[in-house]
């Protein structure tokens, strides 16, 4: 086995040891909120039902939610991770051992993918006892939601990494991350059909994954009769396929150029030096 496989190997190994640590830390309230609150969204949505169609506003919004899900902490989670890890050295030795950057990348992969999976199950597996999306989806309709939330996290992955390699701290990660997602959450049809937006905000929101992923989901779950509330009033698979994997292919080959970058920056005078300033700051 070369340093590369081995490394690769340590890094899966890591991303799952570190997943099973945050299943048992105060980390998992987050989930458990967020699984309250979509089951909150979902029992007020459920006796209301989507313009032109006999489906309900939940059984909209619950496909969509898992679409939103994933690209969302395949975002935040590896920015907020790996500005982290700046600050407290894990990329300084990582960089010190052969390979050890490529085993770190894999690792943050690893456990990105295993924690956006069990975020999804907080919110899917309550949400099925108000509705039941999957009772008509039948193996086509899974398989189809699998390759739209693999699709999803691919395009917003190496973005994630992008974000935490150009911040110089996690508050700085979680502010380029995460307020832009709210913002873009709030007008990609999640929640609502798109239809509902003004027609300068559904062209904003159609350049972005999110809308995309929550499309995805939905056209992977629900009837084709519920495409009537769509834009075109059509499932646009290969749009949507296309926009995802333009985002994907952009970001994996941007990623390695600036993570490279910040690995050769990175010293142990530097992490010293932020160190100190944050000491300051909180004098």
């Amino acid at each position: 086995m070369n340093a590369k496989t081995q490394a690769i190997r340590l890094g899966v190994d890591r991303g799952v040891r570190e997943f099973r640590h945050s299943m048992g830390s105060s980390d998992q309230w987050y989930n458990v909120f967020t699984g309250l609150a979509a089951l909150t969204v979902l029992w007020f949505q459920r006796d209301s039902s989507v313009e032109g169609s006999d489906l309900s506003l939940a059984a909209f919004t619950l496909p969509s939610m898992l679409g939103m899900g994933m690209v969302f902490g395949a975002l935040v989670g590896p920015a907020g991770q790996l500005s982290t890890n700046r600050e407290d050295g894990t990329l300084l030795r990582a960089k010190a051992v052969p390979h050890g950057m490529v085993g770190y990348l894999v690792g943050r992969t690893v456990q990105t993918s295993l924690d956006s999976l069990s975020g999804l199950l907080v919110v899917l597996v309550p949400g099925l006892f108000l509705v039941n999306v999957l009772a008509n989806a039948g193996v086509d309709g899974v398989l189809g939601l699998i390759a739209v939330l693999a699709l999803g996290m691919a395009s917003m992955l190496p973005w994630g990494a992008v974000a935490g390699s150009i911040t110089k701290s996690p508050g700085g990660a979680m502010g380029i991350t995460m307020l832009p997602m709210m913002g873009l959450i709030a007008i990609s049809g999640i929640f609502y059909p798109i239809t509902a937006m003004p027609g300068w905000l559904q062209g904003v929101a159609q350049v972005f994954p999110v809308y995309w992923a929550g499309h995805g989901a939905r056209a992977a779950l629900l009837p084709d009769s519920a495409a009537a509330a769509e834009l075109g009033g059509s499932w646009r698979i290969l749009e949507m396929v296309g926009v995802l994997g333009v985002w994907a292919v952009v970001g994996f080959l941007l990623a390695p150029t600036i993570l490279r970058r910040m690995a050769r920056r990175e010293s142990g005078a530097e992490m010293e030096q932020r160190r100190q300033a944050a000491l300051q700051r909180v004098r």
